[in-house]
């Protein structure tokens, strides 16, 4: 989007234009009205030209000012709404002392409302001849060229409204951001689930391994976290209740390190389906997928990062622990919690000292940097697997599975616990890990153990969040946010 102007503009412009707000109030002229006339969008103007100029039907418009070109008696426009960009012409003759007051008073970056008829200049621009102007919103500050900067990527991410408002690719990316979630909202509702709202404020934190945010509840005089899943433990007392197909849209919070993966607050999809395994919905879930990559992007095929990937083709099912034997010569079930910190030391891990479970992550994590997808992992450890069931063939590992993409996991499911005395057993291992000084444990949800004691049917259950969609457009997460979270800027900045 070009705009005629400077992207920094001086003082003395702010001032001339408070100046020009003062002059428009005392003749009268309203700056900042709430109504307007409009009839057309630019859009329907430029797809119904013909007509509406054999017809010379009148009609209203109304955007933001690009740019202004005067020529003496006359002026040129160009203006914009969300859906286009329309050329108009102002002329004395047409407009009489309001063309003066236009020229003097109205700059580039105002909002404005014009009626008039359309017609194509001799050079073939197709034009809005106006005949009246209506001030809607008037700038103080101008709009920055594109050509000039806004090129800082902070300053970017900072001022949000107006990178969307000079970029294409920003503004087609939100776009397809509405379009993701419709799509996976889309899918779980013609599958018959029932879309819920969970609590965000909780006062014990479930659904995940992760640091959470805390505050305090002033009413209830009680402190309180942010929640760390998209009601995970809320869903499965639904489950207990009687529904069957639940599923959340929502926002949830992790006070942990930020990356091109990973973001404080973001949108996650959680859904909950009884009477079914973790292989059923795996089988879902790779066809929600399927289905939301074919509706956002139109196309299966993606490049993200270093790897091609293919959505539509053959999804390779891995084994947890023989990936990492196969690269690292790991056995997770064979080594000393020393001999694994050797290896991970001879591979060049930088880690941190931390319990076995966060050993055998350290590993994984490194070993999933190398595999391209989409592909499943299964057979994840107990061990690192509180909320997921255990596998009948082997009591070690869980029916549970993971997608890789592009050397991440953007996507998981879980065939889900659903013992009392079982869950009751890990959220005591986990409660332990905490008590040792891992604030990333699960915290002990007893009142969940009492619904789980009343009966829950066989569930399986799937989670995953924007990161799959920050893949997709193969960015990092906090450019493919609205308004990521910023720090406040220094006011001597």
């Amino acid at each position: 989007m070009i705009m005629n102007q400077p992207s920094i503009m001086p003082l003395s412009e702010y001032d001339e234009r408070k100046k020009k707000l003062a002059q428009l109030r005392e003749l009268g002229i309203e700056p900042y009205p709430a109504r307007n006339e409009r009839t057309h969008l630019i859009e329907n103007v430029q797809n119904d030209f013909d007509s509406l100029m054999s017809s010379c039907e009148e009609v209203v418009i109304v955007g933001r000012l690009r740019t202004k070109r005067v020529h003496g008696n006359l002026a040129f426009s160009d203006v914009f709404d969300a859906s286009g960009v329309l050329q108009v012409a102002l002329s004395k003759k047409e407009l009489g002392d309001s063309y003066k007051r236009f020229v003097k008073l109205i700059d580039t970056s105002d909002f404005v409302e014009l009626s008039g008829t359309v017609f194509v200049t001799k050079v073939g621009v197709r034009t809005l001849l106006v005949k009246k102007w209506v001030l809607l919103s008037k700038s103080l500050r101008n709009v920055p060229a594109d050509h000039f900067g806004l090129k800082d990527e902070e300053e970017r991410l900072r001022k949000r409204y107006l990178d969307v408002l000079l970029h294409e690719d920003v503004r087609d990316m939100l776009q397809k951001r509405s379009r993701f979630w419709r799509a996976v909202r889309t899918f779980h509702e013609r599958h018959g689930f029932l879309e819920v709202e969970t609590p965000v404020l909780e006062t014990t934190t479930g659904g995940g391994d992760a640091n959470p945010f805390m505050t305090h509840h002033n009413a209830m005089d009680m402190d309180v976290y942010l929640r760390i899943s998209a009601g995970e433990l809320w869903q499965k007392r639904l489950m207990v209740a009687g529904f069957e197909k639940t599923f959340e849209i929502g926002r949830i919070f992790r006070n942990e390190g930020m990356s091109a993966e990973h973001a404080q607050d973001y949108t996650q999809c959680e859904a909950y389906w009884a009477y079914a395994d973790f292989e059923k919905m795996q089988k879902f879930l790779k066809e929600c997928y399927r289905f939301v990559v074919e509706e956002t992007f139109g196309t299966q095929q993606f490049r993200i990062g270093a790897f091609d990937v293919d959505f539509s083709g053959e999804w390779p099912v891995l084994d947890y622990t023989e990936e990492i034997k196969k690269q690292t010569g790991v056995d997770i079930w064979e080594v000393s919690d020393d001999e694994m910190i050797g290896a991970i030391e001879r591979l060049g891990i930088v880690y941190e000292a931390g319990n076995r479970i966060r050993l055998i992550d350290t590993l994984w994590k490194y070993c999933r940097k190398n595999i391209g997808g989409p592909a499943i992992l299964v057979n994840e450890p107990k061990i690192t697997s509180p909320l997921s069931k255990a596998s009948h063939d082997n009591d070690r590992v869980t029916e549970r599975f993971h997608f890789i993409i592009a050397g991440s996991e953007v996507g998981q499911g879980y065939s889900e616990l659903n013992d009392p005395i079982d869950q009751r057993e890990r959220f005591e291992q986990q409660q332990a890990l905490r008590d040792a000084g891992d604030d990333e444990a699960q915290m002990a949800d007893w009142d969940f153990v009492e619904a789980l004691e009343y009966g829950m049917p066989p569930t399986a259950g799937h989670g995953f969040s924007e990161r799959l969609f920050a893949f997709l457009m193969n960015k990092p997460i906090r450019y493919c946010q609205i308004f990521p979270l910023m720090k406040p800027k220094n006011e001597n900045e």
